[in-house]
């Protein structure tokens, strides 16, 4: 199967599980995406392992 024949999330797990020490884990999806009366609502997921925003006040992210 060549590239241009692959899904967006064929894409995507192949680009994120291709480096030497990559895991399945690293594929793993980090956002939910929830459509409800025509508003599209993107949610960091409750299990990602990298979430935005930084950590205490004063410590370096």
């Amino acid at each position: 199967m060549g590239r241009d024949d692959m899904t967006d999330d064929e894409k995507r797990h192949d680009q994120l599980t291709t480096a030497p020490e990559a895991t399945e884990e690293d594929a793993k999806p980090r956002i939910e995406v929830t459509e409800h009366d025509g508003v599209t609502r993107i949610d960091v997921a409750d299990d990602a392992a990298v979430r935005p925003g930084g950590g205490e006040p004063g410590e370096d992210a």
